[in-house]
This record gives C-alpha cells, sequence and structure tokens, in this order.
C-alpha cells in the first residue's frame, strides 16, 4: 500500500484546495502524468474523479487558446484508492481548428479509464438552445447537507461518517429524495451545485471540476422510478460510460442547475441525461451517462 494521503480538510475553503490539488495532475513525462489521491478516500475511487484529473492532463498538451468543448470517458475497472492514477496521453490529430487527445488512466499496470477529448479554437456560429426548466432559486432551497444531518439516525453505522461528511461540491436538490427509504417517482429531477469556495480565474480548472462533479446525482435518476438506492445496500451500481459537451464559458464557484432524466433502463444499465444551466439561463453543458444497475440478491 502506498503512503496514505493527508486526511479531508474541515472548512469549505481548505476542502476546495484539497479538490484543487486532486485535480491538478503532476507531469512525469513527456504526455504522463500522475494524478493524486482523494484525501479520507477508501476503497473504490469516485468516478468523477478520474475524468477530471484525465481532462486535466489532456488540458495541459494543448495550445492555450484551444479549450475542451467534448470528452467521452469508458470505465473498465474500479479504480483503487490506495495507489495514485498514472495518465497517458495521445496526441491523435492537431488542426488549425480542433484539436483530438486519447487519454489511458492506469493502476497497476492496467488500463481503468480510455477517454478522448477533443478541443477547439472559440468561434462564433449559429446559436439556439434548450429553455431552463422553471425551478426554484437555489437561495430558497436547503444543502443536501442539512437534508442528510436531519435523518443521521436513519444511516447504518458503518455509513454514517462517510454520508455526513462535509464536501467540497455544496448541493441544493430541489425535490429531496430520502436515501434510505426512496418512493417511486418519474426519473427526473433538478440540483443546483457548485464548489463551495471561491476558484482562481483558470478556465481549464472550472471545467474540469464541473466535469468531476457531473457524476453527482446522475446516476441515480435512472433508480427513481424503482424506488431503489445504493445506499439501501440492495443495488450494485457503477458507471460505465460518461460524456461531457462544454458548449459555453461558466464559473463552476457561481450556482449552476444540474437537470437529469432517464428515458430507459433494462438488462441492469441504466441510461441518464444532464443538462446544466446557468443562473442566467445559458445551457452550459450537456452530459449523459450509462452505469450498471444489478439488483442483488
Amino acid at each position: 500500500m502506498a503512503d496514505s494521503p493527508p486526511e479531508r480538510a474541515a472548512t469549505p475553503e481548505a476542502q476546495v484546495e484539497q479538490l484543487i490539488e486532486l485535480l491538478t495532475v503532476e507531469e512525469i513525462d513527456t504526455d504522463l502524468y500522475r494524478g493524486a489521491r482523494q484525501p479520507g478516500g477508501v476503497g473504490r475511487v469516485f468516478g468523477g474523479q478520474v475524468i477530471a484529473q484525465a481532462l486535466q492532463a489532456a488540458q495541459r498538451s494543448v495550445e492555450d487558446d484551444k479549450a475542451a468543448h467534448s470528452l467521452h470517458a469508458y470505465f473498465m475497472r474500479p479504480g483503487d484508492e490506495d495507489h495514485p492514477i498514472i495518465y497517458r496521453v495521445v496526441r491523435d490529430f492537431e488542426g488549425r481548428s480542433f484539436a483530438n487527445r486519447r487519454i489511458i488512466a492506469m493502476q497497476k499496470g492496467k488500463p481503468i479509464l480510455n477517454m478522448t477529448a477533443s478541443f477547439q479554437t472559440p468561434a462564433e456560429g449559429l446559436h439556439h438552445q434548450d429553455a431552463m426548466p422553471d425551478v426554484p432559486d437555489p437561495d430558497q432551497l436547503r444543502s443536501e447537507r442539512e437534508l442528510r444531518a436531519e435523518i443521521q439516525d436513519q444511516v447504518p453505522e458503518k455509513l454514517r461518517r462517510f454520508f455526513l461528511r462535509a464536501r467540497p461540491i455544496e448541493i441544493r436538490p430541489v425535490n429531496p429524495r430520502n436515501w434510505f427509504k426512496p418512493e417511486k417517482q418519474p426519473a427526473l429531477q433538478h440540483s443546483w451545485f457548485r464548489v463551495a469556495a471561491p476558484l482562481p480565474d483558470d478556465p481549464s480548472l472550472h471545467r474540469a471540476m464541473l466535469a468531476y462533479a457531473t457524476d453527482m446525482t446522475l446516476l441515480g435518476t435512472c433508480m427513481m422510478p424503482h424506488g431503489v438506492s445504493w445506499m439501501q445496500g440492495n443495488v450494485q451500481t457503477a458507471s460505465l460510460d460518461h460524456a461531457v459537451w462544454l458548449h459555453e464559458p461558466f464559473r463552476f464557484d457561481e450556482w449552476l442547475l444540474y437537470t437529469t432524466d432517464s428515458p430507459w433502463s433494462g438488462h441492469t444499465r441504466g441510461f441518464n441525461r444532464g443538462q446544466i444551466f446557468s443562473r442566467d439561463g445559458r445551457l452550459v453543458a450537456s452530459v449523459t451517462q450509462e452505469g450498471l444497475i444489478r439488483l442483488k440478491e
């Protein structure tokens, strides 16, 4: 086992600083990077971390005038929190307007994720977008941390520390669910989210932070019609693939609305879609994900 990573920080500002450090990959050779371990992480690596670190590695290999506009990732093996992750970047294409990078994330010599990211020089063109859903403002809603604290007596002892711990991403759900007694309901949910403290003026960092957070709440959407939750312990879940399209500039230290739905599930898989809007109604990103949702015996 490698040396233990630092413990999770106590204040929102320190937690965000730890998240910045987590997503700042270390260059160990040309197009070869090392990703740090999650402070206080135990067991399986959070999928959003692998996606965000892979994106950061790819962004390090692209000229400053090109910005990431899409990424497509496949998860192959669960990452292990006991080891750092190595990222190899392959420069598949370098054009005047677009560039393409392929990223292989590895642990102990085996790939755990393959991802392709595309970059574009900024340009103007035809524009349209979906309307932002009409939902309450985040100032009118309670945080997920407050909601979790209210039901802490229902949380099994072995899950309580993880369930109640402070996180660098603040989430305010529009229609909160009960994680331990979920009711069957339509596969649609809205949540406001943002990083819990101000970020530097680095657009590539904001993109990586958003990519990290898109793996939150998404897979749970396809379980809503069935009244199950991974917190109940009766369903095995894992991300299988994940795609993000970055449409417009944004700041992730400002509130964004994450609207997710699931048009289909079957054959132990659930398909999920997401739209991310700025507070002023701009559609800044879109997300899709298919995940494993296998009921346990």
